[in-house]
């Protein structure tokens, strides 16, 4: 017999890790839904903000809370200069050219992190990094709770820019069929640069929030960047709504399977998980908010 409190607790901790799976996971599925492209780097990107938080922290005592606006600024304007010389040639070849130049882009920034910062294991320790709070017999880490709510106000506020703003409604109306925004004036090569940009400045938030609580290395982003291609799969590649539904399911998935099986085996769960619900619905939970034309 499972103990309710036990129970309990796997579910809160699965949700606390799912918002920042559901933050990993949007920004990949933006760009996806957008430009049509997978970004093998996003967790190497993350994994930069972890660092860049770090020795923000560490150099300047800049707290965490502060530097988020930070890095998504500057990962949002690093977003735009790479997808302006990177990924836009890329765009112009094949699909294998696309992933290989993602892929190689990931190499690239893991193999400068490990040669700038050695592969030595570090952490950041802020004022709440020890504070729990308690809901009976239920704790909650104040460094997750707070990443999960600030990825879910993340999340929320994307939401709200892609469908009330002039320019989001332009990244939509892109996503949707690129040919007709083109006609209709829209400047796709801008588009596609903001959308990008938005895309690492999520990761980037995640980075920062992450590290207050994870450890940091140059491999750091791997396990989120996992995590975050079977969130948006499972949640309809290109539904950001979706992605983030799929991230607090697989966010509970794994914490359930280390709580009640054995940790070493959560990924695996939910990768059975995954493959189970592609078999059986393969367009993924939500499906497409869209059908792309041209």
């Amino acid at each position: 017999m499972v103990e309710p409190s036990i129970l309990a607790q796997a579910l809160i901790n699965g949700l606390l890790l799912g918002g920042i799976y559901s933050l990993v996971s949007v920004g990949l599925t933006l760009i996806y839904g957008v430009m049509d492209i997978v970004n093998f780097a996003h967790g190497a990107f993350m994994m930069l903000s972890m660092y860049l938080t770090f020795w923000l922290f560490v150099l300047f005592g800049v707290h965490p809370l502060i530097s988020l606006p930070i890095a998504f600024i500057v990962f949002f304007a690093a977003g735009m200069a790479v997808q302006r010389t990177i990924i836009q040639r890329a765009l112009e070849g094949p699909m294998a050219a696309q992933m290989l130049v993602t892929f190689g882009l990931l190499l690239i920034i893991e193999n400068s992190a490990l040669f700038s910062w050695s592969a030595l294991v570090r952490t950041i320790s802020v004022d709440y990094s020890n504070l729990t709070f308690f809901l009976g017999s239920i704790s909650i880490s104040a460094p997750r709770l707070i990443a999960f709510i600030a990825a879910i106000i993340a999340s929320l506020l994307l939401h709200l820019f892609l469908t009330k703003t002039d320019l989001g409604l332009a990244i939509r109306a892109t996503a949707q069929n690129r040919e007709a925004a083109r006609l209709a004036g829209i400047n796709i090569k801008f588009i596609y640069s903001i959308a990008f940009g938005l895309g690492l400045g999520l990761v980037a938030i995640a980075g920062n929030l992450v590290a207050t609580f994870y450890y940091i290395t140059p491999s750091a982003g791997t396990p989120f960047l996992l995590a975050a291609f079977v969130v948006a799969v499972l949640g309809g590649l290109g539904n950001y709504v979706g992605a983030l539904f799929g991230g607090l399911i697989i966010g509970i998935v794994e914490s359930m399977a280390g709580t009640f099986l054995l940790p070493a085996i959560r990924q695996l769960v939910y990768l059975a998980v995954f493959y189970i619900i592609l078999v059986t619905k393969p367009e993924g939970l939500l499906g497409k908010t869209f059908e792309r034309k041209a």
